[in-house]
């Protein structure tokens, strides 16, 4: 596997810069649409975030547009293949969840994709936000960031990548060069997988947003050695942040949003802008996020543009100046 070079003034504090307060779409007129069933594509394996978030909304917006709304799980080339079967959808009821910042990445990190996302796709609203947590096998023997770098160094460590280029990949990999630790990076098709080898002992080590990792903390299956986030969290906040151990202003983070292929009509996008931001804020869906760790997070589809044209010029900065590799 190719291993990403990035150095750690490049790579931390970039969550940091990116968390504006967005505001919700204002709803439309009515729009003839749906017709027919909703499919929501999930470029991951299931049990990731995105999973979670995509089968905690699909019933709620099954009942809001009254059509059937399907979540298809669509793994494979690091969420690039199922996000290219909705860039080609032209169904108009085919719709992408999937980490943003992690798409917006993959544009830089690959030289070839199947699509532009930029041109391809239309952001229709984030959904939330949740951290990266540093986790590892109970039995690593090693109970902070200091100990798991001084154990790399005596000792071979695996860590699971959910995927190649992904948000979690490039947070391990800051870490890795900003502390001098060592390990080796096994790609997975999703977060779900990586978390479950790394549960078996297969793998040692993983990061992950809080959301789907949470659980697997709280049942004892994972150690928890850090946090990705400014500041503690209140359902860990025994457990220190990555920057307090040492890698100073460190933040990284998962994106849940959709999107839709660019020949979607405006008001489409605006209805769904609409329902989605209804039924994230209802206090169902919000508390069941919070309670895993997750902030929610909407946009209007011209911020949700802007926020991944951002991204991706941040990114693409990141490769030109920081000489990040997949060798």
């Amino acid at each position: 596997m190719k291993r990403r070079h990035l150095p750690a003034a490049l790579a931390t504090g970039w969550v940091a810069a990116l968390i504006p307060a967005f505001a919700a779409a204002t709803p439309t007129a009515a729009v003839d649409w749906p017709t027919k069933p909703i499919r929501i594509v999930v470029p991951y394996s299931p049990g990731g975030s995105s999973d979670i978030i995509a089968r905690a909304i699909s019933q709620p917006l099954s009942e809001a547009l009254k059509q059937p709304v399907v979540v298809d799980n669509k793994p494979g080339a690091s969420g690039n293949t199922g996000t290219d079967a909705v860039a080609k959808a032209t169904d108009g009821h085919t719709i992408l969840l999937c980490d943003v910042g992690a798409l917006a990445i993959a544009t830089s990190v690959f030289k070839q994709l199947p699509f532009d996302a930029s041109r391809d796709l239309r952001g229709v609203t984030m959904l939330a936000y949740s951290p990266h947590l540093l986790v590892v096998h109970p039995s690593v023997p090693a109970n902070n960031l200091a100990e798991l770098v001084a154990l790399s160094k005596k000792q071979p460590l695996n860590f699971a990548v959910t995927a190649v280029g992904s948000a979690p990949h490039v947070a391990g990999v800051a870490v890795e060069k900003a502390t001098g630790a060592q390990w080796a990076y096994i790609p997975y098709k999703g977060g779900a997988q990586a978390v479950s080898d790394t549960i078996a002992g297969q793998t040692q080590l993983t990061m992950n947003g809080m959301l789907a990792t949470l659980p697997h903390v709280q049942s004892g299956k994972l150690k928890v050695l850090g946090v990705s986030k400014a500041t503690r969290m209140p359902l860990l906040a025994s457990v220190p942040t990555i920057a307090e151990q040492g890698v100073k202003g460190f933040e990284s983070g998962t994106w849940q949003g959709v999107l839709m292929p660019t020949s979607t009509p405006p008001a489409v996008l605006n209805r769904l802008n609409a329902e989605l931001i209804r039924i994230i804020r209802s206090p169902a869906v919000r508390e069941r996020l919070v309670s895993q760790g997750a902030e929610v997070v909407t946009m209007s589809p011209a911020d949700m543009a802007s926020f991944f044209e951002r991204e991706r010029r941040t990114w693409a900065a990141v490769v030109k100046q920081g000489g990040v590799q997949i060798d």
